[in-house]
């Protein structure tokens, strides 16, 4: 069973990959950005959202909710649904 380059299915889930690795990046970006940007204060100067610290609020709980949303936009937009048989092959 030999697989050629030229598989339309691999440049599709290199694609894919790719995305998913850019919103892995952007995540920990994101993460990093609010949690140590507003969490770099001494605790005695913390503002609260929620009963929450700001920082782990926006950086855990918002960033969250933005990952759900913009993973869920790139998939219903960008990715494609791939048959998983090969080529060629009938079903029996």
């Amino acid at each position: 069973m030999e697989r050629k380059k030229s598989d339309p299915r691999f440049k599709i889930a290199n694609r894919e990959a790719l995305i998913g690795v850019a919103l892995v990046i952007f995540n920990f970006i994101w993460w990093y950005a609010f949690a140590y940007g507003l969490g770099s204060k001494p605790p005695e100067e913390y503002t609260f959202i929620f009963g929450l610290p700001a920082w782990f609020f926006y950086s855990c709980v918002v960033g969250f909710l933005v990952m759900v949303l913009l993973v869920t936009i790139i998939v219903k937009k960008w990715f494609v649904e791939v048959p998983f048989d090969e080529e060629g092959r009938s079903e029996p």
